[in-house]
């Protein structure tokens, strides 16, 4: 199949989005001809071909985001078997959905009044109105289309803001593969300068308040002098949590990384990956962790989607409330001191890594792209 592809960042450290359709792409080159739409990309991956997008400043988004849609749109109307989306975008016979849909956030559960309020709210805003309007339509009804959900919970979501979706919805998680290449925990920790003996937690996220940063750290108070913490993502709210870290006198102790091209290192040099997220639709991170053999304490599953099929004490460390520092401490503390703990969550972690490879996501896909080709679809 000739198959295009629209993401406005492609790159492997942008972003959960981002990383899912590089590593999607790269998969589906081997067996199809594939082309990338995006307004950046960063990643060079054999067999495809790559083609910009107009992009007159990525300020404010929601302009950004129309502009991508539109000059997509214009791009890759004729050509191809399959226009696949990972943006918020009208065109795209198959559309995956990386985020709880704004309709699902202003709207679930908002009734009478409150109600009326909330689209008085949208129409006198052209950011809230593009955005709306946008996934609308991404949700439209038309041709053949099919709507990739990346999580069990996500599909949930997505069904409740529009039910005309119920049940046809497919669902196609992340997918891990294994470490390029192995490397000592004190090579790795000289590599990124972290100290060389301590036990040591990591933390992986852009949005650092979202994926609960703010109760790691809390939770750090709590544990050893000798438990440090190394924060790896981008630095935008670094600046707060500096601060945050200083006032907590953990300064000694938490060592910000920043954008890490390459995470295996990392993975490499911790005891144990700490998830404490607010709200994730699935959580590469901790996949990724998992094929590294690290140990991961994570949210579960009413606010992590991967925590759905994690089983607590087994593949992970399930915690019930992210924003309970002192439990979180018990979780971590469990970990790193109990060596029969971490060495069935290293063992566990792998087995479930293994069984979710890109491979066979790719597979699924070209599943789904033949429904939406297909003059026949079920």
């Amino acid at each position: 199949m000739r198959i295009a592809i629209l993401i406005r960042v492609f790159s492997r450290s942008a972003g959960g989005a981002e990383s899912y359709a590089v590593a999607i792409a790269k998969q589906l080159a081997a067996r199809h001809e594939v082309h990338v739409f995006s307004q950046e990309y960063d990643t060079s991956v054999s067999g495809l071909h790559y083609h910009r997008v107009p992009c007159f400043g990525s300020r404010p988004r929601w302009l950004n985001q129309l502009v991508f849609a539109i000059a997509s749109w214009w791009q890759t109307r004729h050509g191809f078997d399959v226009v696949h989306s990972h943006e918020n975008t009208w065109h795209g016979n198959v559309q995956t959905i990386h985020v709880r849909p704004l309709r699902y956030n202003l709207l679930t559960g908002v009734d009478g009044v409150r109600r009326v309020l909330t689209w008085l709210k949208i129409c006198f805003s052209p950011r809230l109105m593009t955005y709306v309007w946008l996934e609308q339509m991404r949700f439209s009804r038309r041709d053949k289309r099919q709507i990739v959900a990346t999580s069990d919970l996500l599909r949930q979501e997505c069904e409740s803001a529009y039910p005309d979706w119920r049940s046809r919805i497919a669902v196609i998680a992340p997918g891990s593969q294994p470490p390029h290449s192995e490397m000592s925990r004190s090579e790795a920790r000289r590599l990124l300068g972290l100290p060389s003996a301590q036990p040591l937690l990591l933390f992986v996220a852009n949005d650092y308040k979202r994926k609960g940063l703010d109760a790691l750290l809390t939770s750090l108070t709590r544990l050893a002098e000798e438990v440090h913490l190394a924060v790896a993502g981008k630095e935008g709210a670094a600046p707060r949590y500096k601060h945050m870290v200083r006032e907590l006198g953990l300064s000694h102790r938490v060592h910000f990384l920043g954008l890490q091209q390459d995470m295996s290192p990392a993975y490499w040099a911790a005891n144990c990956l700490v998830h404490p997220t607010l709200e994730d639709s699935y959580a590469m991170v901790v996949l990724e962790a998992m094929s590294h053999r690290l140990p991961v304490v994570v949210s579960g599953p009413s606010h992590c989607g991967i925590s759905r099929e994690l089983n607590d004490e087994h593949e992970a460390l399930l915690l019930q409330d992210p924003h309970n520092a002192a439990e979180l401490a018990r979780l971590i503390l469990c970990v790193i001191t109990n060596d029969a703990v971490a060495d069935r969550l290293r063992r566990k972690g792998v087995d479930f890594a293994r069984r979710h490879s890109w491979d066979s996501r790719s597979l699924e896909y070209e599943a789904v792209f033949r429904r939406a080709v297909s003059d026949h679809p079920p």
